[in-house]
């Protein structure tokens, strides 16, 4: 895979309402170091830290600038040295604090899994901050105990190119 010099970012600059510091830079593609892959990025999430973090209300606060955006998915663009059990075109998926929107990042190999061929690249990037969301909220906010009833008001499953709503 050919990997070019410089991509595009949604980089913030700047901390403030409105997303006034929020904009679309020309950078270049980060090298993979000792452990990482540098992933060509197909689709990244965007949850609610993402955009208090471009106001400076998280409780993480990356170092300016930076670049928005946690669960991610793309194909692999290069190995660091050392990473094994991978190779350049694999199909991953991967989380931190940032990084998504970016044509290129490079993430830790050792937090890097493999996509299910029945997920596509959007699908695999929703998982993960899906599924933490619920977590975090069902298990150590309202501390759900087996027995207990869950309403849910709303929901949708894509599976293969149909999407099914229930309301």
């Amino acid at each position: 895979m050919s990997v070019p010099e410089k991509m595009r970012a949604l980089q913030v600059v700047e901390l403030g309402e409105n997303y006034k510091g929020v904009g679309l830079h020309e950078i270049a593609v980060p090298k993979p170091d000792k452990g990482e892959i540098l992933l060509k990025i197909r689709a990244g999430s965007l949850g609610f830290p993402d955009l208090l973090m471009t106001q400076g209300g998280y409780q993480h606060k990356p170092d300016l600038p930076f670049i928005p955006g946690g669960d991610v998915s793309g194909e692999i663009a290069a190995l660091g040295d050392g990473v094994s059990g991978f190779a350049v075109g694999d199909r991953v998926v991967t989380s931190r604090l940032g990084g998504a929107f970016a044509e290129y990042n490079t993430y830790s190999a050792a937090t890097v899994r493999k996509i299910p061929q029945h997920l596509d690249f959007a699908s695999a990037a929703s998982v993960g901050s899906a599924y933490l969301t619920a977590y975090v909220s069902l298990v150590r906010r309202a501390n759900i105990q087996p027995g207990e009833w869950l309403l849910v008001h709303g929901v949708a499953i894509k599976y293969g190119n149909k999407v099914f709503f229930s309301f």
